[in-house]
């Protein structure tokens, strides 16, 4: 004889399935392998109908646990059913950046990373500032690492701030154009601020990185589309 406990015990067996992180994976998985909502839904129907056939008419089930249980299938079935259109939402929102990002190309960039390129003596980059600073340095660094300028911005505001170099050295003289790093501090009433090095790229293409887009730069490699801060 079926019994509540046992429908109990397949509802909550398949309502996990449902509702835990990895619901729409868990979602995709059951639908494929023929067991969907829908089915599961017919199961339980089936089962709850042939305890009600079976039941002790001395002892007939409690109304309220069967209410209970037909709640919560339909719980499994609301979740799969908002599963599908995340996904396909989701899918559409993906589709559409991808689109978007492609305008990108051939454009430059600010974008996260440390590098600045020297051409004809001119170099480009920028900060993002956490907050207010009273005082923010540039280090320029040459491929060993050795700071090759040094360039005090002063105070600044929170936000993004940019800056320029003038492909000379702390001494004054004129440095081979090419590839550099650069670092930055930034202090504000007495401790530091978060300062995060920003570089002006080329974007090259566009590609998916992990269900993100993502943007191929000339000098940065692959670089999320969220840590592009202005596009020129």
């Amino acid at each position: 004889m079926t019994t509540t406990a046992s429908l109990a015990s397949y509802l909550n067996s398949i309502d996990s399935s449902y509702s835990s992180p990895s619901s729409s994976s868990a979602a995709s998985s059951s639908s494929s392998s023929g067991t969907s909502a829908a089915s599961l839904q017919n199961e339980f129907l089936t089962l709850l109908t042939t305890q009600l056939q079976n039941q002790d008419p001395t002892n007939p089930m409690d109304s309220s646990q069967m209410v209970s249980q037909l709640a919560q299938i339909s719980s499994v079935q609301g979740i799969s059913d908002l599963n599908t259109t995340l996904s396909s939402l989701l899918s559409s929102y993906q589709s559409t950046q991808s689109m978007q990002a492609t305008s990108l190309i051939g454009q430059q960039v600010l974008a996260a990373g440390n590098q600045i390129a020297l051409s004809n003596s001119q170099g480009v980059g920028g900060v993002d500032l956490s907050g207010a600073a009273s005082d923010v340095t540039v280090n320029v660094l040459d491929s060993s690492g050795n700071v090759v300028r040094t360039l005090d911005l002063g105070a600044q505001s929170a936000g993004q701030v940019g800056f320029t170099w003038d492909g000379t050295d702390n001494s004054g003289q004129t440095v081979a154009d090419g590839n550099y790093q650069f670092s930055v501090s930034a202090t504000g009433n007495g401790s530091s601020v978060t300062a995060t090095p920003l570089s002006l790229t080329t974007v090259s293409s566009v590609s998916m990185n992990s269900g993100s887009v993502a943007v191929n730069t000339s000098n940065l490699g692959q670089v999320d589309l969220s840590q592009v801060y202005q596009v020129f």
